[in-house]
C-alpha cells in the first residue's frame, strides 16, 4: 500500500516556506518604506540587496565627468 505521509509533509513544508517568505518580504518593506520613499522623491534609484539592505544611487553621479578625460576612448598603438 502507498503511503501519502511524505507527500502531505512536503506540501506542508512548501506552504510554511511560502508563508515565512511572505512575512520576511513584508517585514523588509515595512522596515525600508520611509527611506525608499525619500529616495524615490529625490529621483534616486533603489536596489534591494538583501533583508533590510538597500543601495541608493543618485543618477546625477552618472553624468559627472572626471576632469582631463574624454568621452571618446583613445586607441592605444
Amino acid at each position: 500500500m502507498y503511503s501519502q505521509g511524505t507527500k502531505g509533509l512536503s506540501r506542508i513544508k512548501s506552504l510554511i516556506r511560502g508563508l515565512v517568505a511572505g512575512w520576511i518580504a513584508r517585514a523588509d518593506r515595512d522596515i525600508c518604506m520611509e527611506p525608499d520613499e525619500f529616495a524615490h522623491r529625490r529621483g534616486w534609484t533603489v536596489s534591494r540587496t538583501g533583508f533590510g539592505s538597500r543601495l541608493y544611487r543618485d543618477s546625477r553621479f552618472d553624468q559627472l565627468k572626471v576632469p582631463g578625460t574624454s568621452l571618446v576612448p583613445e586607441e592605444v598603438s
